[in-house]
């Protein structure tokens, strides 16, 4: 694909979710493949979803472009404004309480862009919305929980890392979370 494509956003609905899992699905199967093992990709599916916060709390976000006269969804992500740092609904030790804009970040959750479409800007432009959104929401700063392929978005985006943490998958495989955080 070529990087001249106009990207636009929306906010996501309950209508979008099974298209969101695809996307999901697509993201998670090809994009992570360069960083991770088979094995460690289903353990990385237990921490990665769709969480119904996002949508109900109006923070996440479709990302189109038009090919062919149609539109089609090629991203999605968002930000929030819950203490819960990762995951989709399934995801354990959420806390869905309401962040602090002024003590506590943000957060960036659950970007993922289809691999057709990766190295296109979709990433940079969550990203940026983001930040914007929660800008606008009174936040200082803010965090997110990175995977091993979105580390390098995320470190040129200006997040640096906090902390790793290892967690064990139901099937024994490692699942790297990385900690990051911006001032914003």
């Amino acid at each position: 694909m070529g990087k001249n494509i106009q990207l636009t956003h929306r906010t996501a609905t309950q209508e979008d979710v099974p298209a969101l899992i695809a996307l999901m699905q697509a993201s998670i199967e090809v994009n992570m493949k360069p960083f991770l093992s088979e094995s460690e990709i289903e353990a990385a599916k237990e921490t990665m979803g769709v969480d119904k916060t996002l949508l109900q709390d109006k923070t996440y976000f479709v990302i189109e472009t038009r090919v062919d006269g149609q539109t089609v969804i090629i991203g999605c992500g968002g930000w929030g404004k819950r203490r819960t740092l990762y995951g989709g609904d399934h995801t354990k030790g959420r806390d869905d309480s309401l962040s602090d804009p002024i003590t506590e970040p943000a957060r960036i959750r659950a970007m993922y862009t289809h691999p057709d479409w990766t190295r296109c800007g979709v990433g940079a432009y969550l990203i940026n919305l983001g930040e914007s959104e929660a800008r606008k929401a009174g936040f200082k700063s803010i965090e997110l929980g990175s995977t091993l392929a979105g580390e390098p978005l995320y470190l040129k985006c200006g997040f640096e890392e906090v902390s790793r943490e290892v967690q064990i998958g139901e099937n024994g495989s490692d699942n790297t979370i990385i900690k990051m955080r911006k001032s914003l």
